[in-house]
C-alpha cells in the first residue's frame, strides 16, 4: 500500500500496456447532465487501437436500459462495447429470493429492475427483505429522512439488497446522495446488506464473462485497466479483482486537482491509503 501512483496526462500514454479497459460512467465520461467529450473519445481511441471498453456502471438499473440514457446526454456507441450494471449483478441477488415479499425502496424510474422477477412489493411488516435503489426523492431528500424506517427495518430484522454501492455522485456541480448512504447508514444501525455491484466481485464476474465473449478468448487480468473517479467503488474494485486501476479526478474526487489543473500526487495518495487500496496511475481527466 506503500506505492504511489504514477501520474500521467493521457490515456494514450499507457494505452499499449492494455488490451482492454472496465470504464466507469457517472463522474468519468458525464457527469449526469452532459458528456465528457474528450473522454468519450479517448475510450474511441482505445477501442480503435488496443481493444474492448466494457463500461461498468453501480447504476440500478439493467444494462438493457443505460444505452437509452447514455444517447441522450450525448454518449457515443462507438465508445464502448458492453455495458454491465449494478443492477444486472443483483438481478442474481433478487432472483434467489423468488418468489417472495420485498419493500422496495427507491424511486420509481428504477423499477425496471425487478422485471420477470417474481416478487410483489409490500409495506415492511410484511416484506422478506429490503430492496434499495437509492433515495425516492434524491434531489431534496438526504439519508438522514429515512432514520426512522430504517430502524423499523433494522427491529424486524430485515435484509437488505442495495442494488447501488454508490454513496454520492455529482450532477453538475451538485452531490446527490445514492443507494450506497442508505445501505451504510443500515448498516450502522445493526442491519444486514448485500451488495453485487462495485467495489464487490458479482459485477466484476459479469466484466470478465463479458469481455470473454467480446474477445473470443480470455484476457489475462494484468492487461486490463479500471478507469473510474471513485476511490472506495472504482479504484478499490479493481484491485479487489486484481487489475490495474486509473483514477481520473472528474468525479467525486476533484480536490485532488489543483488550480492549474494538475494532479495532486501527494493528496491522491494520502486519499488512497486512507480508504486502504492503490491505483496504479493517477490523472487530472481522461483525454486520449
Amino acid at each position: 500500500m506503500t506505492e504511489q501512483p504514477q501520474i500521467i496526462r493521457r490515456l494514450g500514454d499507457i494505452a499499449d500496456q492494455y488490451d482492454a479497459l472496465f470504464c466507469d460512467v457517472w463522474g468519468v465520461i458525464h457527469n449526469g447532465h452532459q458528456a465528457f467529450e474528450a473522454s468519450i473519445w479517448a475510450l474511441e481511441q482505445f477501442r480503435a487501437n488496443n481493444g474492448p471498453v466494457i463500461l461498468i456502471t453501480n447504476s440500478p438499473r439493467p444494462s438493457s436500459q443505460i444505452p437509452a440514457q447514455l444517447d441522450q446526454i450525448g454518449v457515443s456507441h462507438d465508445c464502448y462495447d458492453a455495458i454491465i450494471t449494478s443492477g444486472d449483478a443483483t438481478r442474481a441477488a433478487l432472483q434467489a429470493r423468488a418468489p417472495g415479499a420485498v419493500y422496495a425502496l427507491g424511486p420509481d424510474r428504477d423499477l425496471y429492475l425487478y422485471e420477470g422477477i417474481d416478487l410483489q412489493f409490500t409495506g415492511l411488516q410484511d416484506a422478506g427483505f429490503i430492496s434499495c435503489t437509492g433515495l425516492v426523492d434524491d434531489h431534496n431528500e438526504t439519508p438522514a429522512d429515512y432514520d426512522d424506517l430504517l430502524a423499523e427495518a433494522a427491529a424486524l430484522n430485515l435484509p437488505m439488497v442495495c442494488a447501488n454501492p454508490d454513496i454520492e455522485v455529482m450532477i453538475g456541480s451538485r452531490r446527490i446522495w445514492c443507494g450506497g448512504a442508505l445501505a451504510i447508514k443500515y448498516q450502522q444501525m445493526g442491519g444486514d446488506v448485500l451488495y453485487a455491484g462495485k467495489p464487490h466481485q458479482p459485477i466484476y464476474d459479469l466484466c470478465f464473462k463479458a469481455l470473454a465473449e467480446i474477445s473470443g478468448k480470455r484476457i489475462n487480468r494484468d492487461k486490463i485497466l479500471a478507469i473510474g473517479d471513485g476511490i472506495g467503488t472504482d479504484i478499490k474494485g479493481a484491485q479487489a479483482a486484481g487489475i490495474d486501476a486509473l483514477f481520473v479526478a472528474t468525479g467525486i474526487h476533484v480536490a485532488s486537482v489543483d488550480e492549474a489543473g494538475n494532479i495532486d500526487g501527494k493528496k491522491l495518495f494520502d486519499e488512497l491509503t486512507q480508504q486502504k487500496t492503490r491505483a496504479r496511475f493517477g490523472a487530472p481527466g481522461l483525454i486520449w
